[in-house]
């Protein structure tokens, strides 16, 4: 009976072949889990979306520990992978992470209910489908790792030096994610980063591609329905009934880096030029949702208002918050801010803090802190 016995040449291809899989099943998943971990509130951010998606809104309070978990233990995935440290253990794990993200992405794919998965921050913006594409060949990846773990070599240390270098690891993102949530990310990879200008990324380029779409009209007639276009639908003749209209994108133009960016006031006027082109130092004082403001930190707003005024800078005050929680919110803290509205995300995008300041001038970024 002949038995197959590997040659050299056969196990020097098994440990490259092997080695590659681990390499980029590592360096994926330290990117994935590093960019998490230096804008948790942007993680907590994407994950209160899903939870929304689901219907589980309940859950939303747990979002900040579910985004320290998932970087916490994404990064340590990838740096077990990169050192070949606890292989057995940590190839598991990752086929397990594997199995569960693999479908999650599959849903967020067909029902879109996000335009970005946000596995990689706002480092880089992958669509929907890219991302589960993605993962089929990680997935396939981390089964390669664990089919042929057995017939390389790779164990360099010994088990609690081992144990001892993964408790290690797990300490990296966590305190990324803590440093990150008290101040601000230690990495701004958002176009509201300090030293842009916002007028400029607003700006859509005289070469820009343009997107194409195709609108189709309905019309009914003696009961009957019939799709047109633009240009043959019966515009002149009264026997047929619109019915709907539907539109639909065959391609997308440019979008600009900051493309949602509108401040309105009390009247519902929008301010936004005024605000953009003023060449004074001008304070905006971001907080998205008042119900979830600090009233301790309210004291160092109060001062800062003073200190605008004193030197007639333009002082504003932003927020989602509706006017009953507007009001509500001045009663409570005893202050006057004149409120301007913007939209959430926009607002939870130009600065990871409630409240926060970001200083402007001319368009530019000059400086963003969280208050407290």
């Amino acid at each position: 009976m002949n038995r197959y016995r590997p040659t050299k040449k056969n196990t020097a291809l098994i440990q490259t072949v092997w080695t590659i899989c681990r390499l980029l099943f590592g360096v994926t998943f330290i990117i994935s889990g590093f960019v998490k971990a230096v804008d948790p509130l942007g993680v907590q951010y994407k994950i209160e979306d899903y939870l929304t998606a689901l219907n589980l809104t309940a859950l939303h309070p747990f979002a900040l520990t579910f985004a320290f978990a998932l970087f916490a233990i994404e990064f340590v995935i990838g740096v077990n992978f990169l050192f070949s440290i606890r292989m057995r253990e940590t190839s598991f794990v990752g086929l397990l992470f594997m199995c569960v993200m693999t479908p999650v992405t599959l849903w967020i794919a067909l029902a879109n209910p996000v335009t970005d998965c946000g596995c990689f921050g706002d480092a880089i913006i992958l669509s929907n489908w890219a991302t589960f594409w993605k993962n089929i060949i990680l997935l396939a990846v981390v089964i390669t790792v664990i089919a042929l773990r057995k017939k390389v070599h790779h164990t360099w240390l010994s088990p609690f030096p081992e144990w001892t270098l993964t408790a290690t690891f797990c300490i990296i993102p966590l305190a990324l994610g803590c440093y990150g949530l008290r101040f601000l990310p230690l990495i701004d990879f958002r176009p509201y980063k300090i030293g842009n200008n916002i007028i400029e990324l607003m700006s859509i380029p005289p070469d820009a591609p343009k997107g194409e779409s195709k609108t189709t009209l309905i019309y009914e007639k003696n009961g009957e329905e019939k799709e047109f276009t633009l240009q043959n639908y019966p515009t002149n003749d009264s026997t047929w009934h619109f019915v709907d209209q539907k539109t639909i994108q065959i391609k997308e133009g440019y979008v600009p880096p900051i493309h949602d960016f509108a401040i309105t006031d009390k009247n519902n006027d929008d301010i936004t030029t005024d605000i953009l082109y003023c060449p004074d130092t001008t304070y905006l004082v971001v907080m998205y949702d008042l119900t979830l403001t600090d009233a301790d930190d309210i004291h160092s707003l109060v001062k800062l208002q003073h200190y605008a005024t004193t030197h007639q800078q333009p002082f504003y005050v932003l927020t989602a918050s509706g006017a009953d929680d507007r009001a509500t919110f001045s009663e409570t803290t005893h202050t006057s801010f004149q409120f301007y509205t913007a939209d959430p995300i926009t607002l939870k995008t130009m600065i990871r803090a409630n409240p926060g300041v970001m200083v402007l001038k001319e368009g530019v970024i000059l400086d963003k802190y969280p208050v407290y």
